[in-house]
């Protein structure tokens, strides 16, 4: 049946109709800071987890939240970890290994230079993050490059996961970069974004954590971001949280 939106929503083959199996796992590539940095200190501390060493932090208390309700608005970004996406989520094609999956990101974070960008606390979608002030093409070419040169890890998506994303009721863009690159916020769609909780409309839970967020994120934020390295995260099994693998420091 023709989709009332007018937009085509092709199959793809039936080897990638399948739903992945729940135990295999995903990898994605991502902006993460040093560890041990101030700016990686920071995220560890507000979303209670240290994506690197996998260490529960106490999160800090905030006026007119309780510590369950904090967390509770901080669940989703914890599990993923303190991070800008750069290449979002992913399984890995038949036939290809972890082992080469690194060599070849290795490879790729040797021809990269090094940049800095300044961030500063915005609001994205409803969502708060830290986010770069202003826009930087650099980190745009490098979100593009990351996505495209490494795709051939990526295994298509299943149908089921395809429409989980078009739930969000996606642009005509935006489904065509679902198509092609398993996922509908990339290259012109792609904004860089470190994101501290979940999306809260305007009311005096969003007013609490901008009050608390707002000192904590111009500590971190008064120097520029060093952009040296991509990191690989990966998540071991479905629901479970993502871990960093390893930095990749740039060599240009």
């Amino acid at each position: 049946m023709p989709d009332p939106s007018g937009i085509s929503f092709p199959s793809f083959p039936d080897d990638a109709a399948a739903e992945p199996d729940p135990q295999a796992p995903r990898y994605a590539f991502y902006v993460a800071p040093e560890p041990g940095s101030p700016l990686s200190e920071f995220g560890a501390t507000w979303l209670g987890r240290d994506c690197a060493s996998g260490e529960a932090r106490t999160q800090p208390a905030v006026d007119g939240l309780s510590a369950e309700r904090l967390a509770e608005l901080t669940r989703s970004a914890r599990g993923y970890g303190f991070h800008a996406t750069i290449k979002p989520p992913f399984y890995l094609r038949d036939g290809r290994s972890e082992a080469e999956l690194v060599d070849a990101f290795a490879a790729f974070a040797r021809s990269r230079a090094a940049f800095e960008v300044q961030l500063g606390l915005r609001t994205l979608g409803g969502f708060l993050a830290l986010m770069m002030a202003p826009p930087d093409h650099r980190m745009a070419a490098l979100a593009a490059d990351t996505v495209r040169d490494l795709d051939p890890f990526r295994a298509l998506p299943s149908e089921a996961e395809l429409e989980r994303r078009r739930a969000s009721k996606l642009s005509a863009q935006q489904e065509t970069l679902l198509q092609q690159w398993g996922y509908p916020y990339v290259m012109g769609e792609f904004r860089f974004h470190m994101t501290l909780s979940a999306r809260l409309p305007d009311g005096p839970e969003r007013d609490a954590m901008v009050a608390a967020l707002t000192p904590r994120a111009e500590a971190v934020t008064a120097e520029p971001f060093h952009i040296d390295a991509l990191a690989l995260f990966k998540q071991p099994h479905k629901g479970a949280d993502f871990v960093q693998v390893r930095r990749f420091g740039f060599g240009g």
